[in-house]
């Protein structure tokens, strides 16, 4: 299915990239938000990813409709321009209500495999502000507000936490689906880009669980 526009103007689209679906082709082909180009297209030109998601990850993808609001939108997300908000169900409850993980990171190989872990001397700078949302039967849920943009940034700062995303076999959070959606996003460009996803299905019960809904 097609995704779902949360935004749309002249010069972007903010797309519901489901949870699976990868946003390049991979080498075995199969299905990615890079084959819903052509219904996107303005021009002979585009459009371009703004930015990535992990294939498990849901939500909020930026798809730039021109070269120069491509430009400018890779403009921010480099230099930490854009405000990102992600939604994760967690194992545990932390002690704390609110925080920031500082922990530069570096991708490690482990034979075919591969993840991303912290290490002051060697990684790249990655700062996460969490807070706890709600939580209940052992689990939390958690806004997280990347500050900086690297590889697995919030799967990698959640296990640092002790609190890894539920679902996510890399980082210790067990097996299933991966409980992390890329909730709302927001471009601070003239005018302003600003889109918040649904809950995905396959997070509603765990969500509710922690107190989703009741407020």
């Amino acid at each position: 299915m097609t995704p779902e526009i949360l935004f749309r103007d002249a010069r972007f689209l903010v797309i519901d990239k489901p949870a699976g679906l990868p946003v390049h082709a991979g080498r075995a082909g199969g299905a990615s938000v890079e084959d819903f180009f052509h219904l996107w297209r303005r021009g002979k030109q585009g459009p371009w990813l703004a930015h990535r998601l992990d294939q498990d990850t849901a939500g909020c993808l930026v798809v730039a409709l021109k070269k120069s609001a491509l430009l400018a939108a890779q403009r921010l997300f480099a230099g930490g321009g854009a405000e990102k908000t992600y939604w994760a169900v967690v194992r545990g409850v932390p002690a704390e209500t609110a925080g920031v993980v500082n922990l530069p990171l570096v991708k490690v190989t482990l034979g075919k495999s591969w993840k991303m872990v912290g290490n002051a001397g060697t990684g790249q700078a990655a700062v996460t502000a969490w807070s706890v949302f709600g939580s209940g039967n052992g689990i939390a849920w958690l806004a997280f507000r990347p500050q900086t943009g690297r590889t697995h940034q919030i799967r990698a700062h959640a296990a640092a936490l002790g609190h890894p995303v539920l679902g996510d076999a890399v980082y210790g959070g067990g097996a299933g689906p991966l409980m992390l959606l890329a909730r709302r996003i927001m471009l601070p460009l003239e005018p302003i880009v600003v889109a918040e996803a649904p809950v995905p299905a396959h997070m509603a019960a765990k969500l509710r669980e922690c107190g989703y809904g009741a407020q």
